[in-house]
Parts: C-alpha cells; sequence; structure tokens
C-alpha cells in the first residue's frame, strides 16, 4: 500500500502537469502559424524636433536683439534658419522613429513640394528671399505637422504634408516690393498693383499735353543752388537759412506732390527746375519738373533695368547740374549729357563697355563729378578703370584710375594743404587723385568686402569715413611734409556711429548722423559718443549751418526738426511728409524743401525764422 501511494503522488504530479504542456504547445503552435498583426508604429521621438523649432525662431530673431548687429549676427540670422531647416530633415530621415515608408514617402514629398513651390514664386521672391525665408518656413510647417499629429500614425504624414504645401502657398501668392533698413520684407499680394504699376498706370493717363511750355533758351547752371548729390560740396549743408522751430504754430505747407517711378536718387535744383532720376518700367528715365508744380517739363528716356532684391528698381545716382548741361548715370551704367533747358541727349557712354564690367551687385551709383569740363565717376573695372574721367564736351575718355572693384559712393572734391583734388572712397580703401590726370596723391587702405555707400566727410585738414555693416567711423590727419611726402594718418576708428548707407553730418566739434536705426551725436575730436536716441530708421540728414538745425528725413517719410545740440537729442517739429519707404536725401532751397522716395516727390514751403 506504501508503495503503490509512493508511486500514484509521481503519476498525479506528471498528470497535472500535461495540461499545462499542452497549453504551451498550442500557444507555440498557434503563434508558429497565425498570420503576424500589423505593428504599430510608436510614438515619433517629437522632443528634438521642438528643439530645434525653437532654435530656429530664436536664431531668426537673433539680428532684432542688437540695435547694430555685426555681419556674423546678421548671417546666421539670415542663413541660420535654412540649414536648421535642414536638421529638421535630417531628425525625420534618423531620428524621428518614423516607419521606412514614412521616411521614403514624406522625403519624397516634401522634395517634390519643395521644388514646384520655390518654381512658382514670383520673381521677387526668387533666390536669396527663397532661401532666407520660404524654405525655412516650409520645413517648419512640416516639422509642426509630425510633432502635433505625432501619436496619430495615419495622419501625421497627412497633416505635415498639408501643412508645408500652406507655408508654401502662401509664399506662392505674394510678392515682395524690397525690404526696410532693418532687412524686413514688404510684402504685397500677388494680384495686388506695385506703387511702381500704379505709376506707370497714372502716366498712361496722363494728359500729353504740357501744362509747362518748353521752353529752349538755355539755362545758367553755373549758379544752380544745388547742382549735385547732397549739394556743390556734397557735404549736406544749407546755409542762410533759419526755420521756424515752432512747427505747432508754422507748419511745413505743402505746395505739390505727386506719384513718381522707383529710385534712390536725390535732387539737383536750377531755379524752378528741379532735376531727378526715375524708373519707368523697362525704361530708366532722367526727367525735369517744375519747382513751383511739379508737373513735368521734360523727360529723357532709354532702355535699362537694374533691379535687386534690396532695394529693388530704379537708378541709385543723382544728375549733377554743370554749365556744359545735366550729367546722369543710370544704374546699369548709360551715362548721359543732355541739355538741361530741353532735355536733347548730347552725348552718352556705357560704362559697362568702357571698364569692361557688369553692374555691381547694388547698380552703378556714383553720381557724376563735373570739375574743370571733366565728368568723373566711378566705374570698378579691372586695373585703371576703376575712375574713369570724360571729357565734358565731347564725352571722349581724358584719363582712367585704379579705384577699387566696387563702390556705391562718389568722387567729389576735397583741399588739404592748398592742393584740390578728387576725393573716393572705394572697396580697398580712401584715396585722392589729382584732377587733371588722375594721379594719385595719397591713399589710405581700407579693405572691405562688402558695400561702402557713405560720401567721405572733410573737416579742415580731416577726412571722416564710415564703413558699412557697422564696422564703424574712422578719422585720418592729412599732413603735407617739407620733404613733399603726404601722410594720411589714422586718428581713431569707433563703433559708435555705425552708418550702412546714412550720411551723417558736421556742425561745431560734432558729428550728427545714424548708428543702424537710431540718430546719434558723437564728438568730433575723440569719436566719444555724447548721445544716441532718436529712432528714425535708415534715414537721412541736412544741416543747417546758420541756425544749428537739423532736418531729418526719415525712413518712413517723416521729417523732424531737431536742434544741432550735443546736450541732448531735441526734437522741434514732426510730421509725414511721403508714404513709402525713404532712403532718399532731401534738398533745401531757402524755404522749399523737396523730396522723394520710391514712390511719391514732394514740396514743402517750410516757415523760416523771424
Amino acid at each position: 500500500m506504501t508503495n503503490t501511494g509512493e508511486n500514484s503522488e509521481p503519476e498525479d504530479d506528471d498528470s497535472a502537469s500535461k495540461p499545462y504542456q499542452v497549453v504551451a504547445d498550442q500557444n507555440l503552435e498557434s503563434s508558429d502559424n497565425s498570420p503576424p498583426k500589423p505593428s504599430v508604429t510608436a510614438t515619433l521621438r517629437w522632443w528634438p524636433a521642438v528643439v530645434l523649432l525653437v532654435t530656429m525662431a530664436l536664431v531668426r530673431m537673433l539680428p532684432k536683439m542688437f540695435e547694430s548687429p555685426e555681419l556674423p549676427v546678421m548671417m546666421i540670422g539670415f542663413m541660420g534658419p535654412a540649414t536648421i531647416g535642414l536638421l529638421l530633415m535630417v531628425w525625420f530621415c534618423f531620428f524621428s522613429r518614423a516607419t521606412l515608408k514614412e521616411k521614403l514617402v514624406g522625403t519624397t514629398a516634401m522634395a517634390v513640394i519643395s521644388v514646384v513651390c520655390v518654381a512658382l514664386l514670383h520673381m521677387t521672391l526668387a533666390g536669396m528671399f527663397a532661401v532666407v525665408l520660404v524654405i525655412p518656413t516650409g520645413l517648419a510647417a512640416f516639422a509642426i505637422g509630425l510633432v502635433v499629429m505625432s501619436r496619430k500614425p495615419q495622419w501625421r504624414l497627412p497633416v505635415a504634408l498639408t501643412m508645408s504645401l500652406l507655408a508654401y502657398g502662401y509664399w506662392d501668392l505674394q510678392q515682395n516690393e524690397g525690404t526696410t533698413g532693418a532687412f524686413k520684407s514688404q510684402l504685397l499680394w500677388r494680384w495686388e498693383q506695385t506703387a511702381e504699376q500704379r505709376y506707370l498706370s497714372e502716366l498712361a493717363d496722363r494728359d500729353q499735353v504740357r501744362s509747362v511750355s518748353l521752353d529752349s533758351t538755355p539755362l545758367d547752371l553755373e549758379s544752380a543752388e544745388w547742382p549735385a548729390f547732397r549739394g556743390e560740396d556734397r557735404n549736406g549743408v544749407v546755409s542762410g537759412v533759419s526755420l521756424a522751430s515752432d512747427w505747432d504754430q508754422n507748419p511745413p505747407e505743402l505746395i505739390w506732390k505727386r506719384k513718381i517711378g522707383p529710385g534712390w536718387s536725390s535732387i539737383s535744383v536750377a531755379g524752378t527746375r528741379i532735376y531727378t532720376q526715375e524708373q519707368r518700367g523697362e525704361q530708366e528715365a532722367v526727367v525735369c519738373l517744375d519747382a513751383d508744380t511739379g508737373n513735368q517739363i521734360w523727360e529723357f528716356t532709354y532702355p535699362g533695368r537694374f533691379w535687386e532684391a534690396i532695394a529693388g528698381a530704379g537708378p541709385r545716382a543723382t544728375p549733377t547740374l554743370a554749365k556744359e548741361g545735366v550729367f546722369a548715370l543710370g544704374a546699369e551704367g548709360m551715362l548721359v549729357r543732355l541739355d538741361a533747358a530741353t532735355g536733347k541727349e548730347i552725348w552718352h557712354r556705357d560704362l559697362k563697355a568702357d571698364a569692361s564690367r557688369e553692374p555691381p551687385t547694388w547698380g552703378f551709383s556714383a553720381s557724376p563729378l563735373v570739375i574743370h569740363s571733366l565728368v568723373i565717376v566711378h566705374a570698378g573695372g579691372k586695373g585703371d578703370k576703376g575712375l574713369i574721367a570724360y571729357d565734358a564736351e565731347s564725352g571722349e575718355i581724358k584719363w582712367t584710375a585704379a579705384s577699387g572693384d566696387h563702390s556705391y559712393s562718389s568722387a567729389q572734391l576735397a583741399t588739404f594743404a592748398d592742393q584740390r583734388g578728387v576725393l573716393m572712397l572705394a572697396n580697398d580703401g580712401l584715396q585722392y587723385l589729382d584732377i587733371g590726370d588722375g594721379k594719385q596723391i595719397w591713399a589710405h587702405p581700407w579693405e572691405f568686402f562688402n558695400y561702402r555707400v557713405l560720401q567721405p566727410m572733410v573737416v579742415g585738414q580731416s577726412v571722416y569715413f564710415m564703413t558699412s555693416m557697422n564696422e564703424g567711423l574712422r578719422r585720418l590727419t592729412i599732413n603735407f611734409g617739407e620733404d613733399g611726402d603726404w601722410n594720411a594718418s589714422e586718428d581713431w576708428t569707433t563703433k559708435n556711429l555705425k552708418a550702412d548707407y546714412n550720411d551723417c553730418v558736421y556742425y561745431q566739434g560734432n558729428i550728427y548722423g545714424f548708428d543702424g536705426g537710431v540718430f546719434a551725436c558723437i564728438d568730433a575730436e575723440t569719436g566719444d559718443r555724447r548721445w544716441k536716441r532718436g529712432r528714425y530708421g535708415n534715414g537721412q540728414v541736412i544741416v543747417l549751418v546758420d541756425s544749428g538745425q537739423l532736418l531729418v528725413l526719415s525712413e518712413k517719410g517723416e521729417l523732424v526738426l531737431i536742434d544741432a545740440s550735443p546736450e541732448k537729442l531735441l526734437e522741434r517739429g514732426k510730421f509725414q511728409a511721403i508714404e513709402g519707404k525713404t532712403w532718399n536725401h532731401p534738398v533745401l532751397i531757402g524755404n522749399r524743401l523737396y523730396i522723394r522716395n520710391a514712390q511719391e516727390v514732394a514740396c514743402y514751403q517750410m516757415k523760416l525764422a523771424d
């Protein structure tokens, strides 16, 4: 009995274990033979994309965090978002946990969407803007869709692609009229008329009968009140005028205002005639207007259209008035001499041919300098074709001189040690040349690969000149030694006044101008800052030396009257004078103020002080 009981326990154990074995075998059999279940895609690893998206937004805002961002900061702000957009695609392809099918379909679809939508962009948003704005927006929208729908496998890719398509589509519906000085795009819907198109429509409907008769009587331009860019000496100085400072009681009075074509030219004035340049569709134009009414007296047009993405279309230079007539340089290099009374062409030259080069990045911008029957312009050709002097009567080349391969400044007259010469600022530095033959008298090297726009400012035996992209202002002292050698020694370089294309003025030991988009005053002797306050964007300024007043034309077209005081900024008056982005220099003749931008030109009568 005992043995039987002992033997029965193992039997019970064995029999008890068999059901478990059967179940295990059944499960194994079922697992081996049943069809595989569809795999459930895991939630995307979304946090790296969020980090990249936040970084993209911060990089885009980086230049705005500085009043005057340095060039490296600007480049990071421009190119950083596109680089981060590519990193978002790297995350999606390698680190997102998306399925292989999602990666293949998503990457292929994004490539097709990007190529097609960029190809459909308006021409004003192609190229640089596509890289800086459009592509980063499309890639960011794709990543945002993936992050938002990261837990919904069947929806995330369609949603992400739809969001990207909408983002790209927004840009396809836009056009760009250029940027502000802070590089903010001026966008219009694609179907809207631009300011230029509205102006061309007005020209087409304008009565062809002139309200001002065309008088062919020769004009005396030798006594022109404002014969050239920034005045006779190209320094923005107005003499013999004192304005009433209480604009609440004595506001400027609008005499006339009219539309004008694109262009960054200023205005030249002789008696009752004013001269400027503009773009008219596929033609550049030099125009003469009646100073009392704004009506056109004559026009001279020729084929040519220069356009770039920042400033847009139109001439950059200002006509120069001399006894021989009107001399004007177009943005594509057409230099013309015209009869001041009728606008009839006397001769023309093409800088592209004479200097064997294409227009520089921002177009030919030098306002002609006319002196001793020579017309001197900067062309930036190789070798000795940098600066070219033409005979004012015939247009023949009289001399050429090496002068950097690009500059957007203009040649100007200056006198040092009783010797008069030509002062020229180009990308390789500042140089002083003989008027008669173009031989270099002295030079100060300060190479800069980017653009130089501003005019040198001469005060006694000192020269102040600036370099764009926040490189600052430098003062030189020019000496002529007893041994007959010239010396241009650097006194100091300061970043207390950093302008890109906004000229400064000098008054009683101080310099007033734009430090980035903020108006400022520095000590002309030391370069130390006096104050920095007025936020007028990238505007322009002239100085009334008899009254110690400054007239500022802001980037938004506001006119501001300021005391030229080193103590503080004191505004005497301010009002909106013209509409639109305004980079053009104002002109004041007696009580008449002439201003313009790429959309409007106007004349105001200013109240004079008692």
